[in-house]
């Protein structure tokens, strides 16, 4: 009995029925939940396989990193209504700019490290002080990563990574279902 199995075994049955009559539409209910790696990986080839040789893949999960592998369009719905179609770089206009980002060498020099960012994009970035991480919003990244990388050389600091990012899936999600915050409210003078 299928109830015996472990809940990874159980989801490999479920997807392997969905296969077995090489369906031109196939819908998939977050297809990886309680796969191991190796699984996962297996399971998004075959899936991609069918897909080249034109199934068709309606696909439900939250995890949106493996949306972004593996859809050529995403609909993100929040609280049962649609908030956003598109392919995945679409969906990304959504989230303006870039997030330079990196991590020290030696977490010590957090509050050097964060001062050359600032004086180089105008802003305060985030930080990590247990991880050594920095990471600040940016319009031009590009540019900003090599004039980052050399103030950091000139002033001694070691990082361990330094890169541009593009806004991830979760950052397009995030600031869709995020309210903005109210603006101040205005004051007002009795009479």
């Amino acid at each position: 009995p299928v109830a015996t199995y472990s809940g990874g075994m159980r989801r490999r049955i479920d997807v392997a029925a969905g296969l077995i009559g090489q369906p031109r539409v196939l819908f998939l209910d977050e297809p990886t939940t309680g796969l191991d790696l190796p699984s996962r990986i297996g399971l998004w080839q075959l899936i991609r396989s069918r897909v080249d040789n034109g199934t068709t893949v309606v696909l439900t999960t939250q995890n949106l990193d493996e949306a972004d592998q593996a859809a050529d369009r995403i609909t993100i719905i929040a609280e049962g209504r649609v908030i956003a179609s598109g392919t995945p770089n679409e969906l990304r206009s959504h989230v303006p700019g870039q997030r330079l980002e990196l991590r020290l060498a030696d977490p010590g020099d957090l509050r050097r490290a964060a001062d050359v960012v600032s004086d180089c994009t105008g802003r305060r970035p985030e930080s990590d002080p247990r991880t050594g991480q920095i990471s600040v919003t940016v319009t031009d990244g590009g540019g900003l990563l090599a004039e980052v990388a050399g103030r950091l050389d000139t002033a001694g600091i070691e990082t361990a990574e330094l890169a541009v990012r593009r806004p991830s899936l979760d950052d397009v999600f995030l600031a869709l279902v995020t309210p903005s915050p109210a603006p101040p409210c205005e004051p007002t003078s009795a009479t």
